[in-house]
């Protein structure tokens, strides 16, 4: 009987040991999941910001850096972030470096950061640059920030306005037109107002296809390189927006190029790591072939000059720094003036931008109005004849 209990446990035993190894295949494959989502998550602007400072200010007070990353690893409530301090802790713990943990996450980190911290890692002033990286980056996130937020209001009333006129053909605007029996005769404005009140009630799911066919077919036709130039070529040439989009190039370009040059980085590899930065492809290919320029003795001024690319106040601001051997004083003056300028042309568009709105919107609602009351009044005036 005692011989019959044990085998009984033992069963058990075993049960629970297969139940045991199950359920930790299926939690690793879980967090092996989880690991996948989240280290291809990248960092927010605030989060990465805080990183740079926060480790600049213990390595300043004397802490090392794998207990730097530990404190704020403890600290951090986000998984996305505090996975990716673990990952830098256990890195630099096996003898890593911090640069190598950047370059392990380029959604997060851009190959500049990466470069400047590898270079400041030879000095021991690995303070100085992330203090100055957290700037940087919150200089060049305000400034998206603002273009965002420049964009936001107008979106928002054209978004209302479509939304208006939307309800207007399919609800208001037909029964509307049903008090009119002899649609032979309506005026042609009115005829065309039926027209489109019957396309959006008939036809609407056609306008969605549409949306969703050139939001897919621009998306794919981005990522080929012919696509993608003729596209940044036609935004650098938008009115407006196209002011807008190269001064924002021009500024990041200066700015970039200025830490790259002040962390002791050649010319030649900084226009390279610039040429990965910058987002427009006309400017991507225009700096590789100024790479090549500078890799043959020809002086950056002298390649750009004429540029409609580059306008003659960098050409001549770059020109004074190849003469003075100080770039990164003074490609920095640019990047600041392009900046005020952006933000300039995002107030101006803003002003613009509302009263356009308006008069667009009373337009259309001044064209609906005589659509319907057109027909009303002749109606009215036959019936006072007769």
């Amino acid at each position: 009987m005692s011989d019959i209990i044990i085998l009984n446990e033992d069963k058990n035993s075993n049960d629970k040991n297969v139940y045991n190894e199950n359920s930790s295949n299926l939690g690793g494959l879980i967090s092996k999941i989880n690991w996948f989502i989240i280290s291809r998550q990248a960092l927010k602007t605030k989060e990465k910001v805080m990183f740079f400072r926060l480790l600049s200010t213990m390595i300043n007070s004397w802490i090392s850096l794998s207990k730097s990353i530990y404190v704020l690893e403890k600290q951090e409530k986000s998984p996305t972030f505090k996975k990716l301090l673990w990952r830098f802790r256990e890195e630099l713990d096996s003898g890593k470096n911090l640069s190598y943990c950047l370059d392990l996450y380029p959604n997060s980190f851009l190959e500049a950061e990466v470069w400047m911290v590898r270079s400041w890692e030879k000095t021991w002033k690995l303070n100085t640059i992330l203090n100055d990286l957290a700037n940087q980056v919150e200089k060049v996130a305000s400034i998206s920030w603002k273009i965002k937020s420049a964009l936001m209001y107008p979106m928002f009333i054209m978004f209302v306005v479509i939304w208006v006129i939307s309800v207007m053909m399919i609800m208001v605007v037909p029964k509307l037109l049903d008090i009119f029996q002899d649609k032979s005769k309506l005026p042609n404005s009115t005829k065309t107002l039926m027209a489109v009140s019957d396309f959006f009630v008939n036809y609407w799911y056609i306008l969605i296809l549409v949306w969703v066919f050139l939001k897919v077919s621009i998306g794919m036709w981005k990522k080929t390189p012919t696509w993608k130039y003729m596209y940044d070529d036609f935004i650098l040439k938008a009115p407006v927006f196209g002011q807008i989009a190269k001064k924002l190039i021009l500024s990041k370009f200066s700015r970039v190029f200025a830490w790259l040059v002040w962390s002791w980085i050649s010319v030649v590899e900084s226009l390279n790591i610039i040429s990965s930065v910058v987002w427009n492809e006309v400017y991507r290919q225009k700096i590789l072939l100024l790479k090549e320029d500078v890799e043959k003795w020809i002086k950056i001024w002298e390649s750009i000059d004429w540029d409609p690319l580059f306008p003659d106040m960098m050409v001549q601001m770059i020109q004074v720094w190849e003469e003075t051997a100080k770039l990164d004083k003074t490609i920095v003056k640019v990047a600041d003036f392009y900046e005020e300028q952006v933000d300039n042309i995002i107030a101006t568009m803003n002003k613009l931008l509302e009263p356009f709105i308006i008069v667009f919107l009373a337009v259309v609602v001044w064209f609906i109005a005589i659509a319907i009351m057109q027909p009303i009044m002749s109606l009215s005036d036959t019936i006072s004849w007769s």
